[in-house]
C-alpha cells in the first residue's frame, strides 16, 4: 500500500497524518451507518427524521466521533504519555459509576450501562482507552522488559482491574477483550513457548466441560513440559526424565496408597500431589540454571492446575443464559429456543449469495427474524442484502485497518507509541474475530459489537478515540510542532 503520510511542501495542520488509516476509517463507518439505517429503517414511519429512529441517533454519534477524531488530531501527541495513568484511573472511575443506584442501568442482563438524561452510556467502551494508554505508559517505562517476570505481572494486575470490574457487571464479554493483549505482548517480545501456554490456559475454560481432569492435567503436564524444553533451548532428555519420573511415582503413589494403607485414593489425585509436589524442584533447577522464563511457565502451569478443580463452581458463578449459551455452544444440550438467534443469522447470511438482496430488500432482517440485527448481529444485515461480496469488501476494510496500525507502531521511535498501537490493533482484531464468529455459530454469542459497524454510541466513540490516538501519536512530531505554530 502506498503510503501517503508525506508532505513534500509547506507544513499543514495535519502534516504527517496517516490518510490510509482516516480513508478507511470513513469507510467503515459510512459502511456502519448504511448496515445501521437498513437494519432498523421502518417504511411506515410517519416522520423519518424522528430522533426515536436508531440511525438517526447514529447519525448524532457519528458526528460527534468525527469531531472528537478532529480534536483528538490537533492535540498535542505529548499529553496521551504524560496523562495515561490520570485517564486510566478516570475511566475505570466511570466505570465503577455503574453501580451507584439510579445511576448505573442494567441492559440485558448486564449492569454496565449508565443512563444520562435521554442517553445510555457503557463505560466500558472508553475504558478500553484508558487501559491501552495505561499499559503503554507502563511498558514503556525505563527497564520494563516482557522477559522479566515481575514487568509482565504489572501488566496482568492493570488488566485484572476491567476484567474483574466486567465480571461482576456480568458483561462477560467485555472483560474478555483484553485477553486479546496476548497478542501484543506477543509483538513486544515475549517468548513464543510462553505465548502457547497462555493461548492454551484462556481455552481451559472450554476443554473443562468436554474433557475430563486427568485428561486435562495430562494434557496441561505435557503442554508445559514441551514449551519448558523449547526454553531450555532443546534439553529434551531433562524433559523426558521429567515426565517419566512424574509417571512412575504417581504410580507407586496411588499403589501403595490402595494396597498399603487402603486409601481411596485415584491415580488423578496421586498425579497433582506429585506434580505440585515437584514444582518445587522445577523452581530450584530454574534457579540453577538461570532460566528465568521458566517462573513464568511454573505460574501458569500453578494457575491452570488450581483451576481444574474449580472450574465447576466458576461455572455455576455464570447466570443462567450464559451457561446456557455455552452448553448449547459445545452440543452438550439441544435446544431450540437458545439456537434460533445463531440459526436466523445463518439463513440470513447464506440467502445474501453471492451479491445480495439489496439495499433494504433482506427479507430475514425486513421482518424481524435476526434479533439485535442492527447491534451484535449487524453483520447478518450486511450478508443478506449485500451478499458475499459486500461481506468480503467490509472484511478486507477490517483487515486493512488492523494492518495499518500494526504497521504504525512498527515504524514508532518510542515505546509508548508501539505498544499502544499494537493494543488498539489487538482489540480491534478480538472484536471482529469474535463478532463475526458468533454470527455464524463459530463461537458462542456474547455482547461483542462489530467495530464501527454496529449501533452503540459508545462503542463508535470508544473505537474512533482508540483510532485517533494511534493517529495522533503516529504524526511526525516535528511536522505537528511546525504546523501547530503556524496554525
Amino acid at each position: 500500500m502506498t503510503d501517503i503520510r508525506r508532505n513534500n511542501g509547506a507544513p499543514s495542520l495535519f502534516g504527517g497524518v496517516d490518510w490510509w488509516t482516516v480513508i478507511l476509517y470513513l469507510s467503515l463507518t459510512v459502511m456502519g451507518f448504511v448496515a445501521v439505517f437498513s437494519a432498523s429503517y421502518v417504511e411506515q414511519s410517519e416522520d423519518p427524521f424522528s430522533f426515536s429512529h436508531e440511525y438517526i441517533k447514529h447519525l448524532f454519534w457519528l458526528a460527534l466521533s468525527y469531531g472528537v477524531a478532529l480534536v483528538i488530531v490537533l492535540l498535542d501527541r505529548s499529553m496521551w504519555h504524560k496523562w495515561a495513568y490520570i485517564i486510566c484511573a478516570a475511566t475505570i472511575f466511570v466505570v465503577l459509576m455503574t453501580f451507584i443506584p439510579g445511576l448505573g442501568k442494567t441492559v440485558n442482563g448486564a449492569r454496565a450501562w449508565l443512563g444520562v438524561g435521554g442517553f445510555t452510556l457503557q463505560p466500558m467502551e472508553l475504558a478500553k482507552v484508558g487501559i491501552s494508554l495505561a499499559t503503554a505508559r507502563l511498558m514503556s517505562e525505563y527497564g520494563f522488559t516482557v522477559q522479566k517476570f515481575g514487568d509482565i505481572a504489572k501488566v496482568l494486575m492493570l488488566l485484572a482491574v476491567p476484567m474483574g470490574i466486567a465480571v461482576i457487571q456480568n458483561d462477560t464479554g467485555s472483560g474478555l477483550v483484553f485477553c486479546s493483549f496476548l497478542f501484543m505482548f506477543y509483538r513486544e517480545g515475549l517468548d513464543n513457548w510462553i505465548c502457547v501456554p497462555m493461548i492454551f490456559l484462556a481455552a481451559l475454560l472450554i476443554l473443562s466441560f468436554l474433557l475430563t481432569p486427568g485428561v486435562l492435567l495430562i494434557a496441561l503436564i505435557l503442554i508445559f513440559t514441551f514449551s519448558a524444553g523449547m526454553l531450555m533451548k532443546n534439553r529434551w532428555k531433562v524433559c523426558v526424565k521429567y515426565v517419566a519420573t512424574l509417571l512412575v511415582l504417581s504410580t507407586l503413589l496411588f499403589l501403595v496408597a490402595t494396597f498399603a494403607f487402603n486409601s481411596q485414593i485415584n491415580f488423578y489425585s496421586a498425579l497433582l500431589y506429585v506434580t505440585m509436589a515437584s514444582m518445587v524442584v522445577v523452581v530450584w533447577y530454574a534457579y540453577r540454571a538461570n532460566i528465568r522464563k521458566l517462573y513464568i511457565l511454573v505460574l501458569l502451569f500453578f494457575v491452570s492446575v488450581m483451576f481444574l478443580p474449580t472450574s465447576d463452581m466458576v461455572f455455576n458463578h455464570l447466570k443462567p443464559h450464559q451457561q446456557d449459551r455455552i452448553r448449547t455452544f459445545l452440543g452438550l444440550v439441544e435446544d431450540r429456543d437458545l439456537q434460533y438467534n445463531v440459526n436466523q443469522s445463518k439463513i440470513a447470511i447464506g440467502s445474501g449469495g453471492f451479491t445480495g438482496k439489496g439495499f433494504l430488500e433482506g427479507s430475514q432482517i425486513r421482518y424481524g427474524f435476526v434479533p439485535e440485527k442492527h447491534t451484535d448481529f449487524i453483520f447478518c444485515t450486511v450478508g443478506e442484502e449485500f451478499g458475499f461480496m459486500g461481506v468480503l469488501v467490509l472484511f478486507a476494510a477490517q483487515c486493512l485497518l488492523i494492518l495499518r496500525l500494526m504497521r504504525m507502531g512498527d515504524r514508532q521511535l518510542e515505546g509508548f507509541g508501539r505498544v499502544y498501537c499494537y493494543c488498539v490493533a489487538s482489540i480491534l482484531f478480538f472484536h471482529c474475530v469474535i463478532n463475526i464468529g458468533m454470527t455464524m455459530g463459530v463461537v458462542p454469542v456474547m455482547g461483542i459489537p462489530l467495530p464501527f459497524i454496529s449501533y452503540g454510541g459508545s462503542s463508535l466513540l470508544g473505537f474512533t478515540i482508540l483510532v485517533f490516538i494511534a493517529v495522533a501519536l503516529d504524526a511526525s512530531p516535528i511536522k505537528r510542532s511546525m504546523s501547530l505554530k503556524r496554525w
